[in-house]
């Protein structure tokens, strides 16, 4: 496994608008695996106070690039080639958990979970595939 730290991908969030927006952090991490802490933000709501699902597919998505870090380091420049939600539950008010967990590291692809919790309730679930690419890659997957 490349040293990768919580610090590291802590630093790597804020280092980047499109993660930093979302005030985003990572609270633990394993080989393959990303524990992710996604503050409640009223912007972010639906009407009725209910936590609008871009929130929960953002958050499973950079969950997901982070666990395939600590597998390929933090050069690794993959990106998302499929993503599939289901909404089983809501957030209303409250903070996100979200948690990725590498599956299968291919060649070519990389295949993966994540789940989305508010409390300690499943509100939901995600599958991803991902395309590596080399560092530096530029242009479509």
């Amino acid at each position: 496994m490349p040293s990768i730290t919580v610090a590291s991908l802590n630093e790597l969030l804020a280092g980047h608008e499109f993660t930093r927006r979302m005030r985003m952090r990572v609270v633990s991490l394993d080989d393959g695996e990303c524990d992710l802490e996604v503050p409640y933000q009223p912007e972010y709501d639906r009407p009725g106070g209910i936590v609008s699902g871009q929130v929960y597919t953002h958050a499973a998505d950079v969950a997901f690039w982070l666990a395939i870090k600590t597998r390929l380091g933090m050069d690794d420049a993959s990106v998302t080639s499929s993503m599939s939600t289901a909404f089983l539950g809501s957030a209303s008010r409250e903070p996100l958990r979200c948690r990725a967990r590498v599956l299968r590291l291919g060649r070519r692809l990389v295949y993966g979970t994540a789940e989305c919790l508010a409390g300690d309730r499943l509100v939901a679930h995600h599958t991803l595939t991902y395309a590596r690419r080399e560092a530096g890659a530029q242009g479509q997957a």
